[in-house]
């Protein structure tokens, strides 16, 4: 089998890059192990026999320097995603699979592991077909020590600083006019967390981005704005809060109360996951060690 190379050299080396247990007899391939290291190694051969399939060849070193999390994501692509959007990543796969089972999904993880990116992608997605009517993204306003009240302008011009990321991805899924559009008709809001109050959100792809800088209130009076057929995506940093020293991250509290809960899944991420630039995910691991 062409698949196998040469004297099985090809079998040798995925026994010793995949973390599942590979076993082959004859042409076929048993995998055990984890559940997602299964996953992946099954994918991974999948792919690798479309490759034989469609004509072309596996050489051996390119199996050995071969980026298997790109070879998984070929195969494993989701179809309600646009291609620039497609998840890079294992821990980025998982977290989209949740976000489509679940009813509230937290992301929890460092900068440049595409928590909030694929979120939105996800939440512009729904609303392009039809499954949700409106999305709604917002963060809490107070970073940094700062809060709105001794910041200099008008009230738009104090927000608008804590949200642009939020608008940021939205751009880099949307036409700008296409964005200007929906967000006159109210089909797309962005809004401090603050303004979230008193409100029951129906038919809505909700996300918190920056959820560590919550108060244990706070994420409760968010959490329970979900209405009918709405999905909530909750996206954070733990190691990066700015609440004082003596509050407790909303983020935190949900983690130790909520965890168990049927259509409440939180999905972690590590360096391993970040598309930033090389060095962020180094700088990451370096902090970490310290």
């Amino acid at each position: 089998m062409s698949l196998f190379g040469q004297n099985d050299q090809i079998l040798k080396v995925l026994k010793n890059r995949l973390n599942a247990s590979v076993v082959a007899r004859g042409d076929e391939v048993k995998l055990t192990g984890d559940n997602e290291d299964v996953k992946q190694a099954a994918l991974t051969f999948q792919n690798l026999l479309s490759t034989i399939r469609g004509g072309g060849e596996l050489s051996i070193t390119e199996i050995e320097h071969a980026d298997l999390d790109n070879l998984v994501a070929q195969a494993d692509e989701d179809p309600h995603l646009p291609k620039r959007a497609q998840p890079k990543t294992s821990g980025q796969r998982r977290y989209v699979r949740a976000i489509h089972r679940g009813s509230i999904t937290f992301g929890i993880g460092p900068a440049g592991t595409g928590k909030t990116f694929l979120a939105v992608a996800m939440a512009v997605q729904a609303l392009t077909e039809r499954r949700v009517k409106r999305l709604v993204l917002t963060r809490p306003a107070v970073e940094a020590g700062e809060r709105l009240g001794f910041l200099p302008g008008d009230l738009q011009a104090k927000i608008d600083p804590y949200l642009r990321p939020l608008y940021d991805a939205l751009y880099d899924m949307l036409h700008a006019d296409k964005m200007d559009q929906l967000m006159d008709q109210g089909a797309i809001e962005i809004a401090p967390l603050a303004f979230m109050r008193g409100r029951t959100l129906n038919d809505a792809f909700i996300i918190l981005d920056e959820a560590q800088n919550t108060t244990q209130e706070q994420m409760k009076m968010f959490l329970t704005r979900m209405g009918f057929n709405s999905k909530v995506v909750v996206t954070g940093d733990v190691t990066q809060t700015d609440l004082p020293g003596n509050v407790q991250s909303g983020l935190t509290d949900a983690e130790n109360i909520l965890k168990g809960i049927d259509g409440i899944e939180f999905l972690y991420f590590s360096e391993q996951d970040v598309v930033r630039h090389a060095l962020v995910a180094s700088i990451i691991k370096a902090y970490e060690a310290t």
